[in-house]
């Protein structure tokens, strides 16, 4: 393995935070996994990285990086009422969701567009337009360097929650996941239950898989920068749960509060709603600032550090617990 040391992450993260790595490793075969085994027995703290979509990365991450880049897709099985379809780590995450439509394996279609990589998704359960990811995941292959062996993990044993998974919630550098087997349905039906695809005229009848797909990508375009163009991690802020009381106390106060059931006398409510309200949309804070188009969204117009964002972050948090009574909590992992 090529270790490089004092390595310039700014192009591994989407945020395009100015970071650097100690030292980092690229990994893209599971030849490697004895070696990198041996470094964390002698000590080596370790980070894994995929896309950077979901990261804060520090000015200086003192860790070794292992940069995941391994690749391939297969169909494992076709059982009744699925495809089985295992991918690598490394794989882009929408080449993914399209290369599988193009095979005739739908269900990822309300996922499109979604930053990041495949081995990436599991551990943030990522969402969109009616659709988690647990919903579709067979099982996740994973090194686990506690046990020092390759294991299996079920859908159920991966703990999924709303943004969140047993991945995210063990400590740095338990996991490295090497490749994500999904269920996709052979009796395929749309998911078209969330709003915004509601209002797509095109999706009226009975759409393709195909025809979602484009009409996912068509919104997140609108609703969402490009981070090649302007660097960002997609959403900032999960959507709060909260009691059905606290939403129906608060939209006695706003009418136009956006909320959602979510079962068991809970809602979750439009983070995004709640930060717009608090008249940050649009504004900059130095080199960072909340994107114009989607309040949600936090950005960097050029030379921010995690510094810049974490100061942003916490007086949009303030904001929205001074006027709402609500906490925001973060998506992205912050790291050191």
């Amino acid at each position: 393995m090529d270790r490089q040391r004092n390595v310039d992450l700014s192009s591994f993260n989407t945020l395009g935070l100015s970071s650097r790595a100690r030292d980092l490793l690229v990994y893209d075969d599971v030849t490697q996994l004895p070696a990198l085994q041996a470094l964390v027995e002698q000590g080596e703290r370790i980070f894994v990285l995929g896309g950077g979509s979901n990261v804060v990365l520090a000015e200086q991450v003192d860790a070794l990086v292992v940069k995941v880049e391994s690749k391939g897709i297969r169909l494992v099985a076709q059982q009744d009422d699925a495809y089985i379809v295992e991918a690598q780590a490394g794989e882009c995450w929408h080449d993914f969701v399209q290369h599988c439509l193009n095979q005739g394996w739908p269900g990822l279609e309300n996922l499109a567009l979604i930053p990041g990589t495949v081995g990436a998704a599991p551990v943030q359960n990522i969402g969109a337009y009616g659709l988690e990811l647990e919903q579709r995941i067979h099982s996740v292959l994973a090194w686990s360097f506690t046990e020092g062996q390759e294991v299996e993990l079920s859908a159920a044993q991966c703990g999924f929650a709303y943004r969140d998974s047993r991945f995210k919630r063990d400590p740095a550098g338990n996991w490295l996941i090497l490749a994500v087997r999904f269920a996709l349905p052979r009796q395929w039906t749309p998911v078209l239950e969330y709003p915004d695809l509601n209002k797509q005229a095109y999706l009226a009848g009975e759409p393709d898989p195909q025809t979602i797909f484009q009409a996912v990508c068509d919104i997140r375009r609108q609703k969402l920068p490009d981070p090649r163009v302007l660097g960002n991690a997609g959403s900032f802020f999960k959507n709060p749960v909260v009691q059905a009381e606290q939403r129906d106390a608060l939209k006695q106060q706003w009418p136009n509060l956006v909320s959602y059931e979510v079962g068991q006398g809970q809602c979750k409510l439009a983070a995004g709603w709640l930060i717009d309200q608090c008249g940050w949309k649009g504004r900059r804070d130095g080199a960072v600032g909340v994107h114009d188009r989607q309040a949600l969204v936090l950005v960097n117009h050029g030379g921010g550090t995690a510094h810049d964002i974490a100061r942003l972050a916490q007086a949009i948090r303030a904001s929205v617990r001074e006027r709402f009574g609500v906490e925001l909590e973060q998506e992205p992992v912050v790291v050191t």
